[in-house]
Protein backbone atom coordinates (compact mmCIF):
# COMPACT_ATOMS: atom_id res chain seq x y z
CA UNK A 1 0.00 0.00 0.00
CA UNK A 2 2.90 2.54 1.05
CA UNK A 3 4.99 1.57 -2.21
CA UNK A 4 1.33 2.26 -4.55
CA UNK A 5 1.21 5.59 -2.96
CA UNK A 6 4.77 6.86 -3.49
CA UNK A 7 4.32 5.52 -6.95
CA UNK A 8 1.13 7.84 -7.75
CA UNK A 9 2.96 10.45 -5.75
CA UNK A 10 5.72 10.22 -9.02
CA UNK A 11 3.44 10.19 -11.78
CA UNK A 12 1.34 12.96 -10.24
CA UNK A 13 4.84 15.23 -9.96
CA UNK A 14 6.22 14.37 -13.27
CA UNK A 15 2.54 15.00 -15.36
CA UNK A 16 3.31 18.78 -12.50
CA UNK A 17 6.51 19.04 -14.15
CA UNK A 18 5.43 18.14 -17.50
CA UNK A 19 2.48 21.20 -17.49
CA UNK A 20 5.10 23.21 -16.07
CA UNK A 21 7.08 23.05 -19.11
CA UNK A 22 4.46 23.50 -21.76
CA UNK A 23 3.23 26.56 -20.02
CA UNK A 24 7.01 27.89 -19.87
CA UNK A 25 7.29 26.91 -23.43
CA UNK A 26 4.01 28.73 -24.19
CA UNK A 27 5.12 32.02 -22.26
CA UNK A 28 8.27 31.91 -24.13
CA UNK A 29 6.78 31.51 -27.52
CA UNK A 30 4.07 34.87 -26.88
CA UNK A 31 7.05 36.75 -25.68
CA UNK A 32 9.26 36.39 -28.71
CA UNK A 33 6.08 37.85 -30.74
CA UNK A 34 4.31 39.99 -28.05
CA UNK A 35 5.50 43.50 -27.39
CA UNK A 36 3.49 45.36 -24.37
CA UNK A 37 4.05 49.39 -24.37
CA UNK A 38 3.84 51.17 -21.22
CA UNK A 39 1.34 54.22 -21.10
CA UNK A 40 4.30 56.59 -21.89
CA UNK A 41 5.66 54.69 -25.02
CA UNK A 42 2.25 54.39 -26.24
CA UNK A 43 1.46 58.00 -26.52
CA UNK A 44 4.90 58.82 -28.21
CA UNK A 45 4.49 56.00 -31.00
CA UNK A 46 2.07 57.47 -32.96
CA UNK A 47 0.22 54.37 -33.51
CA UNK A 48 -2.66 53.49 -36.13
CA UNK A 49 -4.50 50.45 -36.27
CA UNK A 50 -7.17 49.66 -38.88
CA UNK A 51 -8.96 46.22 -39.34
CA UNK A 52 -8.13 44.60 -42.94
CA UNK A 53 -10.82 45.12 -45.21
CA UNK A 54 -11.50 43.96 -48.63
CA UNK A 55 -10.84 46.09 -51.59
CA UNK A 56 -10.78 46.06 -55.55
CA UNK A 57 -7.57 45.84 -55.95
CA UNK A 58 -5.48 45.44 -59.39
CA UNK A 59 -2.30 43.03 -60.50
CA UNK A 60 0.13 42.69 -63.64
CA UNK A 61 0.21 39.69 -65.77
CA UNK A 62 3.33 39.42 -67.43
CA UNK A 63 3.27 37.51 -70.98
CA UNK A 64 5.50 36.79 -73.96
CA UNK A 65 4.87 35.89 -77.68
CA UNK A 66 5.56 37.16 -80.74
CA UNK A 67 3.57 39.07 -84.10
CA UNK A 68 1.28 36.34 -86.32
CA UNK A 69 -0.53 36.50 -89.35
CA UNK A 70 -3.62 34.65 -89.74
CA UNK A 71 -3.41 31.86 -92.64
CA UNK A 72 -6.01 33.60 -94.56
CA UNK A 73 -3.21 36.59 -94.62
CA UNK A 74 -0.62 34.77 -95.95
CA UNK A 75 -0.24 33.19 -99.52
CA UNK A 76 2.10 31.00 -101.00
CA UNK A 77 2.33 31.47 -104.81
CA UNK A 78 2.87 28.38 -107.21
CA UNK A 79 2.17 27.40 -110.66
CA UNK A 80 -0.17 24.72 -111.53
CA UNK A 81 1.62 23.48 -114.29
CA UNK A 82 5.35 24.24 -113.42
CA UNK A 83 7.67 25.71 -115.50
CA UNK A 84 11.00 27.86 -116.04
CA UNK A 85 11.39 31.23 -114.15
CA UNK A 86 11.75 33.83 -117.04
CA UNK A 87 11.76 37.12 -114.88
CA UNK A 88 11.04 38.42 -111.96
CA UNK A 89 11.75 41.37 -109.73
CA UNK A 90 10.67 40.25 -106.52
CA UNK A 91 12.76 40.52 -103.50
CA UNK A 92 11.94 40.18 -99.63
CA UNK A 93 10.46 43.04 -97.87
CA UNK A 94 9.09 44.32 -101.54
CA UNK A 95 5.84 46.07 -101.36
CA UNK A 96 3.10 44.36 -103.93
CA UNK A 97 -0.47 45.03 -104.71
CA UNK A 98 -3.28 42.92 -105.70
CA UNK A 99 -3.27 42.00 -109.99
CA UNK A 100 0.20 43.10 -110.11
CA UNK A 101 2.93 40.53 -112.15
CA UNK A 102 5.01 39.07 -109.60
CA UNK A 103 6.96 36.38 -112.46
CA UNK A 104 6.67 35.62 -116.17
CA UNK A 105 6.95 31.29 -116.07
CA UNK A 106 8.04 29.47 -119.95
CA UNK A 107 7.07 26.45 -120.93
CA UNK A 108 6.55 24.41 -123.84
CA UNK A 109 3.48 22.65 -122.26
CA UNK A 110 1.56 25.94 -122.50
CA UNK A 111 2.06 26.04 -126.57
CA UNK A 112 0.76 22.64 -126.38
CA UNK A 113 -2.44 23.48 -123.76
CA UNK A 114 -3.47 26.29 -126.04
CA UNK A 115 -3.10 23.82 -129.23
CA UNK A 116 -5.60 21.30 -127.73
CA UNK A 117 -7.91 23.60 -126.74
CA UNK A 118 -8.25 25.29 -130.08
CA UNK A 119 -8.38 22.21 -131.85
CA UNK A 120 -11.10 21.01 -129.62
CA UNK A 121 -12.84 24.18 -130.19
CA UNK A 122 -12.56 23.57 -134.25
CA UNK A 123 -13.89 19.57 -133.77
CA UNK A 124 -16.64 21.21 -131.53
CA UNK A 125 -17.65 23.20 -134.77
CA UNK A 126 -17.95 20.00 -136.74
CA UNK A 127 -19.51 17.76 -134.11
CA UNK A 128 -22.15 19.77 -133.12
CA UNK A 129 -22.81 20.76 -137.06
CA UNK A 130 -23.15 16.55 -137.07
CA UNK A 131 -25.66 16.44 -134.28
CA UNK A 132 -28.00 19.29 -135.71
CA UNK A 133 -28.11 17.53 -139.18
CA UNK A 134 -28.28 13.46 -137.59
CA UNK A 135 -31.06 15.28 -135.44
CA UNK A 136 -33.52 16.36 -138.16
CA UNK A 137 -32.81 13.17 -140.07
CA UNK A 138 -33.71 11.57 -137.29
CA UNK A 139 -37.05 13.37 -137.09
CA UNK A 140 -38.06 12.00 -140.19
CA UNK A 141 -36.76 8.82 -139.53
CA UNK A 142 -34.07 8.97 -142.22
CA UNK A 143 -31.49 7.98 -139.58
CA UNK A 144 -31.66 5.14 -137.03
CA UNK A 145 -32.40 5.80 -133.61
CA UNK A 146 -28.84 4.81 -132.34
CA UNK A 147 -26.47 6.53 -135.01
CA UNK A 148 -28.11 9.74 -133.90
CA UNK A 149 -27.55 8.67 -130.54
CA UNK A 150 -24.08 8.25 -131.38
CA UNK A 151 -23.76 11.67 -132.56
CA UNK A 152 -25.15 13.17 -129.48
CA UNK A 153 -22.49 11.45 -127.40
CA UNK A 154 -19.74 12.90 -129.38
CA UNK A 155 -20.97 15.94 -129.61
CA UNK A 156 -21.03 16.42 -125.86
CA UNK A 157 -18.29 14.67 -125.20
CA UNK A 158 -16.30 17.38 -127.40
CA UNK A 159 -18.15 20.41 -125.48
CA UNK A 160 -16.92 18.72 -122.12
CA UNK A 161 -13.50 18.64 -123.44
CA UNK A 162 -13.28 22.25 -124.82
CA UNK A 163 -14.56 23.18 -121.55
CA UNK A 164 -12.08 21.47 -119.61
CA UNK A 165 -9.43 22.45 -121.14
CA UNK A 166 -10.37 26.18 -120.86
CA UNK A 167 -10.59 25.92 -117.26
CA UNK A 168 -6.97 24.47 -116.86
CA UNK A 169 -6.57 27.71 -119.54
CA UNK A 170 -7.43 29.96 -116.91
CA UNK A 171 -5.62 28.21 -114.33
CA UNK A 172 -2.35 29.43 -116.02
CA UNK A 173 -4.48 33.06 -116.90
CA UNK A 174 -4.97 32.48 -120.16
CA UNK A 175 -8.50 34.07 -120.87
CA UNK A 176 -9.53 31.04 -123.17
CA UNK A 177 -12.51 33.55 -125.01
CA UNK A 178 -9.57 35.21 -126.59
CA UNK A 179 -7.49 32.94 -127.46
CA UNK A 180 -7.02 31.95 -131.00
CA UNK A 181 -4.37 30.90 -133.96
CA UNK A 182 -2.24 34.31 -134.12
CA UNK A 183 -2.03 34.71 -130.05
CA UNK A 184 -0.52 31.58 -128.92
CA UNK A 185 1.96 32.25 -126.23
CA UNK A 186 4.94 30.46 -124.63
CA UNK A 187 5.30 31.91 -121.90
CA UNK A 188 2.75 32.90 -118.61
CA UNK A 189 2.15 35.54 -116.16
CA UNK A 190 1.79 34.94 -112.05
CA UNK A 191 -0.11 37.96 -110.44
CA UNK A 192 -0.68 38.86 -106.80
CA UNK A 193 -3.87 38.11 -105.08
CA UNK A 194 -3.62 40.26 -102.56
CA UNK A 195 -2.16 43.46 -101.12
CA UNK A 196 0.66 43.40 -99.19
CA UNK A 197 4.54 42.90 -99.18
CA UNK A 198 7.13 39.39 -100.21
CA UNK A 199 8.44 37.41 -97.34
CA UNK A 200 10.09 35.08 -99.20
CA UNK A 201 11.80 34.13 -102.37
CA UNK A 202 12.67 30.90 -103.23
CA UNK A 203 13.39 30.77 -107.13
CA UNK A 204 15.58 32.15 -109.36
CA UNK A 205 15.76 33.26 -113.04
CA UNK A 206 15.81 30.08 -115.29
CA UNK A 207 14.97 27.41 -112.47
CA UNK A 208 12.92 24.88 -113.37
CA UNK A 209 9.82 24.60 -110.69
CA UNK A 210 7.04 21.90 -110.45
CA UNK A 211 3.31 22.59 -109.73
CA UNK A 212 4.09 21.78 -106.04
CA UNK A 213 6.79 24.15 -105.51
CA UNK A 214 6.27 27.25 -103.73
CA UNK A 215 7.72 30.30 -105.86
CA UNK A 216 6.72 33.39 -103.52
CA UNK A 217 5.29 34.00 -99.73
CA UNK A 218 3.21 37.00 -99.53
CA UNK A 219 1.65 38.76 -96.67
CA UNK A 220 -1.39 40.86 -96.17
CA UNK A 221 -0.47 42.97 -92.86
CA UNK A 222 -3.92 44.52 -92.64
CA UNK A 223 -5.08 41.34 -89.55
CA UNK A 224 -1.69 41.33 -88.32
CA UNK A 225 -2.01 40.12 -84.24
CA UNK A 226 -0.18 39.32 -81.16
CA UNK A 227 -0.20 35.65 -80.36
CA UNK A 228 0.44 35.35 -76.56
CA UNK A 229 1.35 32.05 -74.32
CA UNK A 230 -0.81 31.84 -71.57
CA UNK A 231 0.26 29.06 -68.94
CA UNK A 232 -2.74 27.24 -67.76
CA UNK A 233 -2.73 28.39 -64.33
CA UNK A 234 -3.28 31.75 -65.58
CA UNK A 235 -6.54 31.07 -67.83
CA UNK A 236 -8.75 32.20 -65.15
CA UNK A 237 -7.27 35.79 -65.68
CA UNK A 238 -7.94 36.20 -68.84
CA UNK A 239 -10.54 36.95 -70.92
CA UNK A 240 -12.42 38.07 -74.30
CA UNK A 241 -11.98 41.97 -75.09
CA UNK A 242 -9.96 42.05 -72.05
CA UNK A 243 -7.05 44.99 -73.22
CA UNK A 244 -3.31 44.94 -72.37
CA UNK A 245 -0.12 46.79 -73.51
CA UNK A 246 2.11 45.06 -75.58
CA UNK A 247 5.86 45.91 -76.23
CA UNK A 248 9.14 44.58 -77.90
CA UNK A 249 12.94 44.35 -75.90
CA UNK A 250 14.45 46.78 -78.31
CA UNK A 251 11.60 49.64 -77.79
CA UNK A 252 10.54 49.13 -74.25
CA UNK A 253 9.03 52.28 -73.96
CA UNK A 254 7.17 52.20 -77.08
CA UNK A 255 3.68 50.14 -76.01
CA UNK A 256 1.18 49.46 -78.18
CA UNK A 257 -2.13 48.92 -76.90
CA UNK A 258 -4.28 45.61 -77.95
CA UNK A 259 -7.51 43.61 -77.29
CA UNK A 260 -7.66 39.79 -76.74
CA UNK A 261 -10.08 38.56 -79.57
CA UNK A 262 -9.78 34.47 -79.39
CA UNK A 263 -8.19 32.35 -76.90
CA UNK A 264 -7.46 28.65 -77.81
CA UNK A 265 -9.43 25.77 -75.97
CA UNK A 266 -6.19 23.37 -76.54
CA UNK A 267 -3.43 23.04 -74.04
CA UNK A 268 -0.12 22.44 -75.88
CA UNK A 269 2.66 19.69 -74.23
CA UNK A 270 3.70 22.41 -71.97
CA UNK A 271 0.33 23.34 -70.67
CA UNK A 272 0.08 26.56 -72.15
CA UNK A 273 -2.65 27.64 -74.64
CA UNK A 274 -2.04 30.28 -77.91
CA UNK A 275 -4.13 33.72 -77.11
CA UNK A 276 -4.62 36.10 -80.02
CA UNK A 277 -4.74 39.52 -79.82
CA UNK A 278 -5.55 42.54 -81.63
CA UNK A 279 -3.64 45.79 -82.28
CA UNK A 280 -5.71 48.98 -81.72
CA UNK A 281 -3.42 50.83 -84.16
CA UNK A 282 -1.52 48.77 -86.06
CA UNK A 283 2.42 49.74 -86.23
CA UNK A 284 4.06 48.90 -89.74
CA UNK A 285 7.28 48.32 -87.66
CA UNK A 286 5.49 45.32 -86.22
CA UNK A 287 6.86 42.29 -88.51
CA UNK A 288 5.61 38.86 -88.38
CA UNK A 289 7.64 36.40 -86.38
CA UNK A 290 8.83 39.43 -83.93
CA UNK A 291 8.93 38.70 -80.16
CA UNK A 292 6.86 40.56 -78.06
CA UNK A 293 6.38 41.33 -74.18
CA UNK A 294 2.43 41.68 -72.86
CA UNK A 295 1.16 42.90 -69.56
CA UNK A 296 -1.81 42.42 -68.28
CA UNK A 297 -3.85 44.59 -66.06
CA UNK A 298 -6.26 42.01 -64.03
CA UNK A 299 -8.73 43.18 -61.21
CA UNK A 300 -9.04 41.09 -58.31
CA UNK A 301 -12.62 41.60 -56.78
CA UNK A 302 -12.69 41.94 -52.57
CA UNK A 303 -9.14 41.05 -52.64
CA UNK A 304 -8.20 41.24 -48.32
CA UNK A 305 -6.34 43.95 -47.57
CA UNK A 306 -4.34 46.36 -45.61
CA UNK A 307 -1.96 49.71 -45.93
CA UNK A 308 1.41 48.65 -47.17
CA UNK A 309 2.92 50.52 -44.50
CA UNK A 310 1.29 47.62 -42.36
CA UNK A 311 3.26 45.12 -43.61
CA UNK A 312 7.10 44.50 -41.97
CA UNK A 313 10.11 42.09 -43.33
CA UNK A 314 12.22 40.53 -41.11
CA UNK A 315 14.70 37.45 -42.43
CA UNK A 316 12.76 37.25 -45.87
CA UNK A 317 9.44 37.13 -43.92
CA UNK A 318 6.21 39.39 -43.86
CA UNK A 319 4.38 40.20 -41.06
CA UNK A 320 1.93 42.37 -39.20
CA UNK A 321 1.08 43.47 -35.64
CA UNK A 322 -2.14 43.14 -34.45
CA UNK A 323 -3.51 44.93 -30.84
CA UNK A 324 -4.57 42.66 -28.88
CA UNK A 325 -5.40 45.07 -26.20
CA UNK A 326 -4.72 48.78 -25.75
CA UNK A 327 -1.13 48.37 -24.96
CA UNK A 328 0.08 44.66 -26.13
CA UNK A 329 0.73 43.99 -29.80
CA UNK A 330 1.49 40.70 -31.22
CA UNK A 331 3.50 39.78 -34.59
CA UNK A 332 1.82 37.57 -37.07
CA UNK A 333 3.71 36.24 -40.34
CA UNK A 334 1.75 37.05 -43.81
CA UNK A 335 1.70 36.44 -47.36
CA UNK A 336 1.14 39.14 -49.54
CA UNK A 337 -0.12 38.92 -53.21
CA UNK A 338 -0.58 42.44 -55.18
CA UNK A 339 0.20 46.43 -54.06
CA UNK A 340 -1.73 49.00 -55.74
CA UNK A 341 -2.40 52.48 -54.37
CA UNK A 342 -0.72 52.31 -51.30
CA UNK A 343 -2.34 48.93 -50.57
CA UNK A 344 -1.62 45.16 -50.35
CA UNK A 345 -3.50 42.41 -50.51
CA UNK A 346 -3.18 39.01 -48.32
CA UNK A 347 -3.53 36.36 -49.74
CA UNK A 348 -3.15 33.70 -46.77
CA UNK A 349 -5.02 35.50 -43.75
CA UNK A 350 -4.67 32.25 -41.68
CA UNK A 351 -5.47 33.16 -37.97
CA UNK A 352 -8.74 34.44 -37.31
CA UNK A 353 -7.11 36.81 -34.84
CA UNK A 354 -5.91 38.85 -38.33
CA UNK A 355 -9.59 39.59 -39.11
CA UNK A 356 -10.54 39.82 -35.47
CA UNK A 357 -8.56 42.40 -34.34
CA UNK A 358 -6.92 45.96 -35.71
CA UNK A 359 -3.62 45.80 -37.95
CA UNK A 360 -1.52 48.27 -36.96
CA UNK A 361 -0.95 50.53 -40.57
CA UNK A 362 1.70 53.08 -38.78
CA UNK A 363 4.33 52.66 -36.48
CA UNK A 364 4.64 48.73 -37.46
CA UNK A 365 8.80 49.16 -37.69
CA UNK A 366 8.69 51.06 -34.27
CA UNK A 367 6.89 48.06 -32.80
CA UNK A 368 9.48 45.45 -34.59
CA UNK A 369 13.06 47.51 -32.97
CA UNK A 370 10.80 47.32 -29.70
CA UNK A 371 10.45 43.29 -30.37
CA UNK A 372 13.65 42.61 -31.19
CA UNK A 373 15.67 44.76 -28.43
CA UNK A 374 13.67 43.08 -25.85
CA UNK A 375 14.97 39.60 -27.66
CA UNK A 376 17.88 40.83 -27.17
Amino acid sequence: MKNTIIILAALLFMLSCSTNTNEIKDTVVDNETLVTLTDAQYKNSAIQTEKLAKRQISTTLKLNGKIDVPPQNMVSVSTPFGGFLKSSKLLPGMRIKKGEVLATMEDQQYIQLQQDYLTAKSKLIYFENEYNRQKELNISKASSDKVFQQTEMEYKTQKISVSALGEKLRLININPLELNETNLSRTISVYSSIDGFVSKVNVNIGKYVNPSDVLFELINPEDIHLNLKVFEKDLGKISIGQKLIAFNNNQPDKKHKCEIILISQDLSADRSVDVHCHFEDYDKTLLPGMYMNAEVEIDLANALTTTTEAIVSFEGKDFVFIQKDKLTFQLIEVLTGSTENGFTEITAAGADALTAFPVVTKGAYSLLMQLKNKSE
